[in-house]
């Protein structure tokens, strides 16, 4: 009688750890605000778009992403901020490093089918940007001379060398900020990545007068909000997306970020509206 009792009292005391651990232990259920906190990936080196500073993480991505996550039922200071390169984006949401990836992350059908996409929220082009004196540069064929710069794992370097500009001396470096440094040194002729990116750079107060954009609209970029495959977080990262449309709030990080560069961003996309 006694070892049914235990047995018995083993039996609750299993059925109340499992439920426990069905209705708070799965890692992937965010978006309750139950959780300490959320690790999202950005990139600290592009200004405009993600950038680490002394004052803390600036951008129209992070800007994105912070409301993204108060949707989500975060704060700001429940929110990790972890760098996400191009070449690493994949298999840091595979692994599980973040809970999401906003870090101009183009929607690419080679891409969805190692992640999902939630989006996309902003649509952006190719383009080059040159120093402010150099007038070779007026139309894609003209990078088959040049010396061009991407950085590693980023579509504009696939781009330029499949399509764009087959004879174009294009280095990849790891970042764009070492991009940058080689055109003010004028080991390269052009940088090359998406419009949205470059403005950014352009609109330093250190680089004003310096550079240019070429102006080539040369792809669609189509920026998505990454995910780990199959996760729940796509579809109420995606209200939250179009919530932050419709009240105001996308047009005016476009307008923080974006503006000082003159850049004329297209208008929000449809959420599911991928433009080739």
């Amino acid at each position: 009688m006694k070892l049914r009792k235990v047995t018995a009292a083993s039996a609750v005391l299993l059925a109340l750890s499992v439920t426990a651990t069905a209705c708070g232990g799965d890692k992937d259920d965010k978006g309750s605000g139950d959780g300490k906190k959320i690790t999202i990936g950005i990139k600290f080196d592009q200004p405009g778009i993600g950038q680490k500073t002394p004052q803390g993480y600036a951008g129209f991505d992070v800007d994105v992403a912070t409301y993204v996550a108060k949707k989500l039922g975060y704060k700001e200071d429940q929110i990790e901020w972890k760098e996400s390169k191009s070449a690493d984006r994949e298999t840091m949401l595979q692994r599980g490093d973040v809970d999401f990836i906003t870090a101009s992350y183009s929607i690419t059908p080679e891409r969805q089918k190692l992640v999902d996409f939630a989006g996309p929220y902003l649509l952006a082009h190719q383009d080059v940007l040159v120093r402010a004196d150099d007038t070779s540069i007026k139309s894609p064929a003209d990078l088959n001379k040049a010396r061009l710069c991407s950085v590693t794992g980023s579509t504009s370097a696939q781009n330029v060398k499949e399509k764009l500009a087959p004879k174009a001396q294009l280095q990849k470096y790891p970042t764009y900020s070492a991009c940058l440094t080689g055109l003010q040194n004028k080991a390269i002729d052009a940088l090359t990545t998406d419009d949205s990116i470059l403005a950014g750079y352009a609109s330093q107060s250190q680089f004003k007068g310096k550079f240019k954009l070429g102006g080539l609209k040369m792809t669609n970029e189509n920026y998505g909000i990454g995910v780990k495959k199959g996760s729940d977080l796509k579809d109420k990262i995606n209200k939250a997306l179009e919530a932050m449309v419709s009240d105001g709030s996308w047009q005016q990080a476009v307008d923080k970020n974006f503006g000082p560069a003159g850049y004329k961003n297209e208008s929000a996309p449809k959420i599911g509206e991928i433009k080739s």
